[in-house]
């Protein structure tokens, strides 16, 4: 089955990453590297974000499309990147989330 996972960025996490000393950085970034690797047989595709004041959004809706710069919603959230993988259920991608070491949040959803 086909998922893909969305790693969420909170304000919180931010923040805390940009307190991080080099060193620090360095070994969180080293931990994602990790997770990817130790999951390569999963994982089909995925992909780090531009940040999201880097975004354009088009609301659809009555009368004409509006294009706005910036994410689609004002939060303290924001998909920070994507994985695509192929497991045999949901459980399966759960428990790969569960060793996810970066971002607090990662939603699943199937994809077709």
């Amino acid at each position: 089955m086909k998922y893909v996972l969305m790693f969420v960025e909170t304000e919180e996490f931010g923040k805390r990453l940009e307190e991080m000393s080099d060193l620090e950085r360095e070994a969180a970034y080293e931990a994602v590297g990790r997770w990817f690797a130790e999951n390569s047989d999963k994982i089909t595709h995925h992909m780090h974000l531009a940040p999201a004041h880097t975004a354009t959004t088009v609301r659809l809706g009555d009368g004409e499309p509006v294009v706005t710069d910036g994410p689609f919603v004002e939060g303290k959230e924001v998909v920070s990147g994507y994985a695509e993988v192929e497991v045999a259920d949901l459980d399966e991608a759960l428990k790969m989330v569960r060793s996810w070491p970066a971002c607090p949040l990662v939603e699943i959803r199937p994809a077709s």
